[in-house]
């Protein structure tokens, strides 16, 4: 930034992390009532779970080409206009007479609804060094309650009032908070003058030339498509002939996993004072292990729902704290490109997400909950060996890891 801004307090970090779990709410609760929109439109259960998909490929369109703007933008205007967009898509999705409609309306709300994309880096150029692990393991914290309630709460909504009704509760808790945002996000300075094209290229040109980046995109992507794959079909298993369950199952199984809320910021606090490396490690194994505990869940009755419980919660931890780890490697890279840096990085995980979430619905049409667990377990194998091939030059004591020569 070209003058260094006010370090903002706890109330506004407050507002920011309610922000950012309300926008990252509306990419993950079609996932509990794919199997209402199904009921409700006339499609078979695989079809509706392109909503699923579009979205999060949405989100990965918008990350890569509305981010950036976050270097070059004041980021009040920004941010409000980008919820008040997501609104009126939410609006325009609870009204879809057909799901070639909805999934369009889904892929435009995924666009917009990018908001905790922007916020993360400008909180984490607002804040001491000494503090950024820990305020940005808070804002994931309300990240994750956004990821992990919203299916709660859509589970709940859609069983009772049917599967349009989350969207209109949405649209107006999204369309509320825009008034708020108006006053509330901190006025910033835009870091960067370059036109958008260079923005753009700058965060392709930044996957080629930061080696940690690239590393950081790898654990994500492979570590959130298992997420992603999972959380995609356990609502087909419950709500299939094993479990007989109804969308409200999906919802309060989320509710459980709400408890990997507390580690983020712990997460946080570890990567600030060992490294984000060790954290890494310990995710890749967690993701590993999840997938071990939630193959028992193909056994049904309640030991296979304690198993699910059980498996959804490690690999949710696993996910999240990864998150706060690779986001604090890549936000100690270069300050002047945070919004940049984060553009590509979440571009990546959010594809690996969205290729998850088709990979897994093909998996459970194939092999059934098996085929699922094995991919998740697959996933995060592939993670783990990149890590244990990684290997940190002697006495870097760097938080970053793996830099480029010549980076700040």
């Amino acid at each position: 930034m070209a003058a260094r801004q006010a370090s903002p307090g706890r109330r506004t970090i407050l507002f920011l992390a309610v922000a950012c779990a309300v926008s990252v709410a509306n990419v993950y609760f079609p996932q509990a009532i794919s199997p209402l929109i199904a009921s409700g439109l006339r499609v078979p259960p695989d079809e509706a779970a392109l909503v699923v998909t579009a979205i999060q490929i949405g989100y990965a369109a918008g990350i890569f080409l509305l981010v950036p703007l976050g270097d070059r933008l004041p980021h009040r205007p920004l941010i409000v206009t980008l919820l008040a967009l997501t609104g009126l898509g939410l609006l325009a999705a609870s009204a879809a007479p057909t799901l070639p409609v909805l999934v369009a309306a889904s892929a435009a709300v995924g666009v917009t609804t990018v908001v905790p994309q922007v916020i993360i880096p400008m909180a984490a150029g607002l804040v001491p060094p000494e503090r950024r692990g820990a305020v940005t393991g808070t804002l994931l914290s309300g990240l994750i309650a956004g990821i992990l309630l919203a299916r709660t709460f859509s589970g709940t909504v859609g069983q009772w009032l049917g599967w349009r009704a989350p969207y209109v509760v949405a649209a107006a808790v999204v369309l509320a908070l825009t008034a708020v945002a108006a006053v509330a996000v901190p006025v910033t300075t835009p870091a960067s003058r370059q036109p958008y094209p260079s923005l753009l290229a700058a965060s392709v040109l930044l996957l080629r030339t930061e080696p940690a980046l690239r590393r950081s995109c790898l654990y994500q992507a492979t570590i959130f498509a298992g997420f992603s794959a999972a959380w995609t079909c356990v609502a087909l298993l419950l709500t299939g002939p094993r479990y007989g369950l109804g969308a409200q199952a999906v919802g309060l199984l989320a509710l459980i996993g709400a408890g990997s809320v507390v580690c983020a910021p712990a997460a946080g606090r570890r990567s600030d004072r060992h490294g984000p490396d060790q954290v890494n490690l310990w995710c890749a194994v967690g993701a590993v292990a999840a997938a071990a505990v939630l193959l028992a869940g193909v056994a049904g009755g309640p030991a296979g729902l304690v198993a699910l419980a059980a498996g959804m919660l490690l690999l949710d931890v696993a996910t999240q704290a990864g998150q706060v780890a690779n986001q604090a490697r890549i936000f100690a890279l270069r300050p002047e490109a945070r919004s940049r840096m984060n553009t590509a990085y979440m571009t990546c995980a959010f594809l690996g997400g969205s290729a998850g979430s088709w990979l897994g619905v093909r998996a459970y049409t194939v092999l059934g909950w098996p085929g699922v667990c094995a991919l998740v377990a697959v996933l995060a194998v592939t993670a783990l060996a990149r890590h244990l091939l990684h290997a940190p030059s002697a006495g870097r004591a760097d938080p970053a890891g793996d830099r480029s020569p010549g980076t700040p």
